[in-house]
């Protein structure tokens, strides 16, 4: 019997509107009822997102899988923060259900910060560098007692043999579209890439919805709901999603990252455009252009 871990059904996501927000603050946290609520613009998937007056957040998780993640949430981000060079959003209070809203979530200090994307980034090299630097901090913080890869992450940090089954039916789908052969072998090639055992904290979603800029440079990280310890090559996939080529090997240098980690952090880039594509593709949205694009610079840097 395998015992590598299964994803599980597909989370059945609940909406949540402003004033469902409004009186759980109030009924919680009445010093803070009088305050305005506004949904925050592309607040998320795995949670939803309202602005709480001008300096605060409310962050509401959309699913009870993604409600896993609160308590994770509140125990170690204000253990993380002071040994990390940018800002984290650490936790003001932690809220219980109510309102008709079934699971726990969280008040946030507000961060401001636009979501990094390659044409807001004044400097790709030293923006990668500072990614990693921050990513290196991350790595260095002691991991006793830290939540290793479950449910509540989706398993980031373990194997990446817990999404075999959906690259492959990517793939399958895929055929015909793109080079599914060379997709196929860098996919083996991560899966085969064997992992030292070393433990570190990861973030688990280097993504550039959760890297924010200011002036062009990195400003904070945000997001660390996937967060824990365990293998770190999950944050290896923004090499391929966000950074240049020359970025690129400054991030791997700064992390010093041997070519099975290398191998396996591809492999985690590749995972998840190969689903993207696949659900979108022949679509001209910006998601499924942007997953076009982030398959030819995993297949470009490739090396048989």
């Amino acid at each position: 019997m395998s015992t590598t871990p299964t994803l599980g059904p597909v989370p059945q996501r609940l909406t949540v509107d402003a004033g469902q927000v409004r009186r759980l603050v109030a009924e919680q946290f009445p010093r803070w009822a009088g305050l305005p609520v506004r949904p925050v613009a592309d607040g998320g998937w795995d949670n939803r997102t309202f602005h709480l007056g001008d300096t605060m957040s409310v962050r509401l998780p959309s699913a009870a899988e993604y409600a896993l993640a609160v308590a994770k949430e509140q125990r170690w981000l204000p253990v993380l923060a002071p040994q990390l060079p940018l800002p984290i959003p650490v936790p003001l209070a932690e809220g219980v259900p109510g309102a008709g809203y079934p699971f726990p979530w969280s008040i946030h200090p507000w961060l401001d910060g636009e979501p990094a994307s390659a044409d807001r980034i004044a400097g790709p090299v030293r923006f990668a560098a500072d990614l990693a630097d921050f990513l290196v901090a991350l790595r260095s913080v002691d991991t006793t007692d830290a939540p290793r890869p479950g449910p509540h992450n989706w398993f980031r940090g373990g194997t990446l043999r817990t999404y075999d089954e959906p690259a492959r039916r990517a793939l399958a789908k895929l055929a015909g579209h793109v080079d599914v052969d060379l997709a196929g072998e860098i996919w083996q090639t991560a899966l085969d890439a064997r992992w030292d055992g070393v433990e570190t904290w990861f973030h688990g979603d280097v993504a550039p919805g959760n890297l924010l800029l200011r002036n062009g440079k990195l400003a904070a990280v945000i997001d660390f709901g996937t967060c824990g310890a365990g293998d770190p090559a999950c944050d290896v996939a923004v090499a391929w999603t966000l950074l240049t080529a020359d970025g690129r090997q400054a991030f791997r240098e700064r992390l010093s990252l041997d070519d099975a980690t290398w191998a396996r952090g591809r492999g985690w880039a590749l995972w998840k455009t190969l689903v993207t594509c696949a659900r979108t593709w022949g679509r001209d949205k910006r998601e499924a252009v942007n997953a076009r694009r982030v398959l030819g610079e995993i297949f470009a840097g490739y090396q048989r």
